[in-house]
This record gives structure tokens, C-alpha cells and sequence, in this order.
């Protein structure tokens, strides 16, 4: 068989195996019950409303301990307004440069 001949049934096979598990997922889209989970009426008896119907308990409250840790501390600079960072740090005292040391004297003998 020519390349070409093979590259056409290769294609032609992946086409018809997509097709084949594409219709196997809608064939499971069509017999899913959407309302098999939902465990009664209670939604009904409250009166409507909104919210999310994937949340079935509370959330989970937050872990004993009371205080922060004694590493939680704040920022020391917090952004608030237009200001940059840059306006709120104090600036850094710069380090005096250092002169290079002189160099030596060639002597020509």
C-alpha cells in the first residue's frame, strides 16, 4: 500500500474511533438522572431561593488555636493609596566606594 493509502486509513480510523467514544459519552449524557442525588424535597419545603446545590454540609470550621502563630506578623509596609513602595521604605545609607589601590610601577631595566 502506498504511504499516502495508509495515511488516509489511519486517519480515517482515529475519525471513526472519536466518533464511536463521543457517541458513547452521549449515550451516558442521555440516561444520567439529574435529580438522582438530591435526597429529597428539601429544597421545595424552604421556599426557593438561590445558592449552589453542590454544598450539601457546612463548610468546615476553622482549626482550634485561637491566636495567630508568633511568625504571623503584618507587613511592615502596606500599599493603601497611589503611593509606591518605593516612597514608604527609607532609603538605605549607600556604602562609600571603594578606590581600587594604585597600581605598581613598572621599572625598565
Amino acid at each position: 500500500m502506498a504511504p499516502d493509502g495508509e495515511l488516509v486509513v489511519i486517519i480515517g480510523t482515529l475519525h471513526l474511533v472519536a466518533v464511536l467514544l463521543g457517541g458513547a459519552l452521549f449515550a451516558m449524557f442521555l440516561r444520567s438522572n439529574p435529580r438522582s442525588d438530591s435526597g429529597g424535597h428539601e429544597e421545595e419545603d424552604d421556599g426557593g431561593g438561590g445558592g449552589n446545590d453542590r454544598i450539601r454540609h457546612r463548610p468546615k470550621s476553622p482549626p482550634p488555636g485561637g491566636l495567630p502563630l508568633p511568625d504571623a506578623e503584618p507587613a511592615p509596609f502596606r500599599l493603601r493609596g497611589h503611593e509606591k513602595l518605593r516612597d514608604l521604605r527609607p532609603l538605605r545609607d549607600r556604602r562609600p566606594a571603594e578606590h581600587p589601590a594604585p597600581a605598581r610601577r613598572r621599572v625598565l631595566s
